[in-house]
């Protein structure tokens, strides 16, 4: 039986792919025993925009200090085993997928949702595998995730909260950061991002009711570029540090979080400046230089980025950084577009008006929620303000973006499914799973 078997096959013991709830992954921790009493040292993350990017951040950072890490993260870009690193290295099948069939069988067919799950058995292969520290990051919300069954984690840390799952999560700033805030816990230090103000008097309400302190981003702690450094500052200290191997003015900020983060946990400035700089997430602001679309663009002097944000506030952030590409070097923009059915694609492209010359939009690839047909996404980029074509898929899209333009700098966004497809073309096709 293949791992995406047996994910299909524990995709069908809810009939909905979410349903916040801690109750049914309480009872089915219970009969493994109890795996989450058993975790190494660990930092809890949640928020909308950074959590992946601060995750990288910190495993760099603690690994550069000699320590074995386990990371929990989500979605996948190409394979489930991504989700689940163990001491430093993706999960090999074998042991995925007997953890998997552990979890089924003490399930015993009761209703259980596919990331419920999936999270219980990799908390049986992190309760199980020797480590130092378990990066862990929240799935969706906060309080009622699964990943919420912790009980005493040694730091957690929220990243900026903006609108997104509003259907799950409520429909204000306010609500949302409330249910992220959920995450933090009575005595924990609490380690907090930029914020606008609605969320801020969220998660200082949770912060008081539980008794944590917390740390904040621009009255604790601050970061911010000098002379091409990245300078970090508490009270009593400052760091002249290299800049962040992720790309991206808004990486100061995830960079700072995370740096607050390694003080919490006692990592040197030595582990923080290697980490910095050795961090590396998939499809954040990734250059493609190589593979079937980095040789197209390559043999046509195109430069190709790839990201995987897809709600409004990543594609504020994508725009400010194309401007700051821009402002080094300047190349037309071109976007390669494709969305998941239901997406504010409007909103997402409309801080690139003015910026990018050419949206092209393609479907066809494989998301959960079904994709958006390229037409309807065209449509949402003219409603943005750029001219808009479609195009086949990524390939043809490709060509047509190096055909019309001269040397374009070309972003490949909009979905984290339309990522991994990008990823993995070529080869076997991203495995889409219900959560």
């Amino acid at each position: 039986m293949s791992i995406a078997d047996t994910l299909a096959r524990l995709a069908t013991l809810h009939p909905a792919s979410m349903d916040l709830s801690l109750d049914r992954l309480v009872r089915l921790l219970a009969a493994l025993g109890n795996p989450q009493d058993r975790l190494p040292s660990t930092i809890h993350i949640a928020g909308t925009n950074g959590k992946g990017s601060s995750a990288a951040f910190l495993k760099a950072m603690c690994e550069a200090a000699g320590e074995k890490v386990h990371v929990y993260t989500s979605p996948h870009l190409v394979r489930f085993n991504e989700r689940i690193v163990l001491a430093g290295a993706e999960a090999a099948d074998s042991p995925l997928l007997d953890a998997l069939h552990r979890v089924e069988a003490a399930n015993a067919g009761q209703p259980l949702t596919f990331f419920e799950a999936t999270t219980a058995a990799a908390f049986l292969l992190f309760s199980e595998t020797p480590a130092d520290r378990l990066i862990l990051e929240v799935g969706l919300g906060g309080r009622l995730d699964a990943t919420n069954v912790i009980t005493n984690p040694a730091v957690t840390l929220i990243t900026p909260v903006s609108y997104d799952h509003q259907a799950y999560l409520g429909d204000t700033l306010e609500k949302i950061a409330s249910e992220k805030a959920g995450i933090i816990k009575p005595g924990v230090p609490c380690v907090v991002g930029p914020q606008a103000d609605e969320s801020l008097m969220a998660i200082e309400r949770a912060a008081f009711r539980t008794g944590a302190v917390i740390t904040l981003f621009d009255r604790d702690y601050r970061a911010f570029v000098e002379h091409d450094r990245l300078v970090y500052e508490e009270e009593n200290l400052l760091w002249d540090l290299p800049l962040p191997g992720l790309v991206g003015s808004h990486q100061t900020a995830n960079a700072a979080g995370a740096i607050a983060v390694a003080r919490q946990i006692g990592l040197s400035e030595e582990a923080v400046r290697d980490g910095l700089v050795n961090a590396r997430w998939p499809a954040r602001m990734q250059r493609l230089g190589s593979g079937p679309l980095g040789d197209i663009a390559r043999e046509a002097g195109a430069e190709l980025w790839l990201d995987g944000g897809h709600n409004p506030a990543a594609g504020e952030v994508l725009a400010q950084v194309m401007g700051e590409l821009e402002a080094r070097e300047e190349r037309p923009l071109v976007l390669i577009c494709g969305f998941s059915a239901g997406r504010d694609a409007t909103a997402f492209l409309k801080p690139f008006a003015g910026l990018a010359g050419l949206v092209i939009t393609v479907s066809g690839f494989a998301a959960r929620e079904g994709a958006m047909s390229a037409q309807e996404a065209a449509e949402a980029a003219r409603r943005a303000g750029h001219f808009a074509q479609t195009s086949a898929g990524l390939v043809e899209a490709l060509h047509d973006a190096c055909h019309i333009i001269e040397r374009p700098r070309v972003v490949i966004c909009g979905s984290l499914y339309l990522a991994g497809a990008a990823l993995s073309l070529g080869g076997e096709p991203p495995l889409v799973t219900p959560g």
